[in-house]
């Protein structure tokens, strides 16, 4: 995720994340987004951090109680060298399959089959559903489900449903967490804080 900053100053956006793996077309709970779904246990081989490859882990991502802060710079190295993508800082979850920024890339017509970012305070999917407006150092609870039987995307704010949508096609997925940097308008610093990384599955 990323935030707009001006001058020397910036702005943080916080993320409260639960996200899901919805293998069935079945109903769930509007009540709670996690009715019906198993907790996926995560250890630290799961868990990849992806920064600009001339940086040390503490230079773009810290972890203190239980609060996962990322942050890079508009003008960082990829995360590999002679990699063409844009900087980043975030955690990419592995040995999971049917996943979800979050970002879950990978798709048969274009690279992710679902993008939320933040643009001018807002968060939005991709950049024109908005999602939450003036999310700026506030904590927001993100609640996202991937149906990949029924090629859906359902996204709550709040455990508010805002967003139900097709995706982009099947294809082998990963879920990425952090702060990545947009191809176009990113601010000079950017920086997303996270908390309560959830994986669940059904």
């Amino acid at each position: 995720m990323e935030s707009i900053s001006s001058s020397c100053s910036f702005r943080k956006v916080v993320f409260l994340l639960q996200i899901f793996i919805f293998f069935e077309a079945r109903r769930f709970c509007a009540a709670d987004p996690t009715y019906g779904f198993t907790l996926v246990q995560l250890s630290a081989q799961n868990r990849r951090l992806q920064k600009p490859y001339d940086k040390a882990p503490h230079e773009r991502y810290s972890n203190v109680d239980g609060v996962e802060k990322f942050w890079i710079y508009n003008h960082d190295k990829p995360f590999r060298k002679h990699n063409p993508t844009r900087p980043r800082s975030e955690i990419r979850i592995s040995g999971t399959s049917g996943a979800t920024i979050m970002q879950i890339f990978g798709s048969p017509k274009q690279a992710t089959t679902l993008q939320i970012g933040v643009y001018n305070g807002d968060l939005k999917y991709y950049r024109d559903n908005v999602l939450a407006a003036n999310i700026y150092n506030k904590w927001v609870r993100l609640n996202v489900i991937h149906n990949v039987s029924a090629r859906t995307v359902t996204i709550f704010i709040d455990g508010e449903r805002k967003l139900v949508s097709k995706d982009h096609g099947r294809a082998t997925f990963y879920f990425q967490y952090g702060v990545y940097g947009a191809l176009y308008h990113s601010s000079n610093y950017m920086q997303s804080s996270w908390r309560g990384i959830q994986l669940y599955k059904k």
